[in-house]
């Protein structure tokens, strides 16, 4: 028999009781829990993402269709050091359960872990843990001082009407009533099990007379047993041989589903974490194109050019933003738009709807409309700065290694606006000056020939061409110099050192992808 799946990731900050109350709620294990990994057991802390489960009845409020609901947890490691790897696991989760020491209070990450549940999902539960540390007589007012504070930092999320539960992991105190808290807010993730299947790998092992397992959570579409999957980058399809889902053998797996798969004739060094899928679902990319968000707590620089840490799934590479808008807000993206570069992020009261270009040092597997995640990880992890910056969902993505150099980023038309200036050096006539200062010696002022300027004094006018070798050019007024302008360039006033300057002013726009480096107006 299977039952639904409902994926609850555990997060909060290291050493506050996250992989003990994984322990205390689960009743069965898989391969990769309760810091198994060598490591983490030399170290006494969470390395790498746990995966266990329990069963509860199914709850009343999501139908009468089961009678059981199978929930999964994540476990999630809480060192600073390891923020990417909580990224990864909280694109998988349908709620968070943040764990809090009541003895220590909300801290670094906890707070980054609160931003992390913010972007990815929708419910939100918080414990505070290690009650037992606090003396029985002052542990009621400990808990409600507690709760009181959280309410008030949850009161500025989405989560404010969030349910707080204090309990003892370690002495099992609580866990009943956590349970109960769990199956009356159990709200899982509608997911697509139409389509092609998506499986996002978080482990990959052999076992001797088996074959290669892959564990993850499938995020989208169903798959049977003997059908043939695509294995990440590797460009190599298999068979599944068989699959389970925590011990239990099935022949089917579908959207929100745990579930590890077996593959004979595979090399599990070949696979760390990753995605495994049928059809096209997944592409390799080398840029993409979101909608970008700012995550208000982030306080460092956020200009364009700059590389941050991009988080898709489980993968996190160096990539370089440019920010671009276009001047109104819920716009979808669109090639046909044309949009405003910004040398700085534009705050969120500049009524434009903002994007981003990422361009990645290192190809990355996708899913269209997947979550993106951008971050500062090379900030100092004992800073209390959040390093999380941007999020947003992918609106395009660029397939070809050489994306720079053909022509897809040419239909990508962002433009910047420039500005030149230059002076009236003298008139000609009524309707034509010679100006300097505007171009460089060097410049070919044909290529800016027929732009319009404005002149201090009012009037518009046209470049007419060069005018020697300086630099210098002519501009055409249609209209005729204004009688302002005739004063201020009176050969005369000037030579008995009156008259003034007349500044003019070009204002073009240039596509930055363009080749032909053309200038608009």
């Amino acid at each position: 028999m299977s039952f639904p799946n409902y994926n609850i990731g555990i997060l909060g900050h290291v050493d506050s009781g996250k992989t003990t109350l994984a322990k205390a709620l689960s009743q069965v294990a898989s391969t990769a829990c309760f810091d198994k990994n060598p490591q983490s057991k030399e170290r006494g802390i969470t390395l790498d993402l746990g995966f266990s489960s329990f069963t509860i009845p199914y709850p009343l409020h999501l139908g009468t269709d089961h009678e059981q609901l199978l929930v999964t947890l994540v476990d999630c490691p809480g060192h600073a050091s390891l923020l990417k790897t909580v990224i990864g696991g909280a694109h998988i989760i349908d709620t968070m359960v943040l764990v809090v020491d009541i003895v220590k209070g909300i801290q670094t990450q906890t707070a980054e872990c609160l931003v992390i549940g913010e972007l990815t999902c929708d419910n939100l539960i918080v414990v505070l843990n290690k009650t037992d540390l606090i003396p029985v007589e002052k542990r009621e007012a400990q808990v409600a001082k507690m709760k009181k504070k959280i309410a008030l930092t949850l009161s500025k999320t989405k989560f404010k009407d969030t349910k707080i539960i204090a309990c003892s992991a370690g002495c099992k105190e609580g866990i009943e009533n956590l349970v109960s808290v769990i199956s009356n807010n159990a709200e899982p993730r509608k997911r697509d099990t139409a389509g092609d299947f998506v499986f996002a790998v978080d482990h990959c092992f052999g076992i001797r007379g088996q074959g290669t397992i892959f564990t993850g959570t499938c995020l989208s579409g169903a798959i049977i047993v003997n059908s043939t999957i695509k294995i990440s980058d590797t460009k190599l399809e298999k068979k599944i041989k068989s699959m389970q889902v925590f011990h239990r053998s099935v022949d089917r797996v579908a959207a929100g589903d745990r579930a590890g798969i077996c593959v004979t004739q595979f090399d599990a060094k070949l696979l760390e974490r990753g995605l495994v899928y049928t059809g096209d679902a997944v592409q390799t990319v080398h840029a993409l194109v979101i909608d970008l968000h700012k995550v208000p707590y982030y306080k460092g620089s956020v200009t364009s050019k700059t590389k941050y840490h991009v988080s898709v799934g489980h993968e996190t590479v160096l990539g370089r933003l440019t920010f671009f808008s276009v001047p109104s807000q819920e716009t979808i993206f669109s090639f046909e738009e044309e949009y405003s570069y910004h040398e700085t992020y534009p705050e969120d009261d500049a009524g434009c709807s903002v994007f981003a270009l990422l361009e990645l040092e290192h190809p990355v597997l996708c899913v269209g409309d997947s979550m993106v995640i951008i971050s500062r990880l090379d900030i100092d992890i004992n800073s209390p700065s959040c390093r999380l910056a941007f999020w947003g969902r992918i609106q395009h993505m660029y397939k070809s290694a050489t994306y720079t150099s053909d022509e897809s980023l040419a239909t990508l038309r962002i433009f910047k606006i420039k500005e030149r200036e230059g002076l009236v050096e003298r008139m000609n006539d009524e309707w034509t000056v010679i100006v300097k200062d505007l171009f460089k010696k060097e410049t070919d002022i044909d290529l800016f020939t027929h732009l319009n300027v404005s002149l201090s004094t009012g009037e518009r006018g046209r470049i007419d061409g060069s005018f020697g070798n300086s630099g210098k050019c002519k501009v055409y007024v249609e209209d005729g110099l204004s009688e302002d302008a005739l004063t201020l360039l009176d050969k005369k006033k000037r030579k008995e050192g009156g008259g003034g300057k007349v500044v003019v002013k070009l204002v073009f726009k240039r596509f930055m992808f363009d080749k032909k480096k053309q200038m608009l107006q």
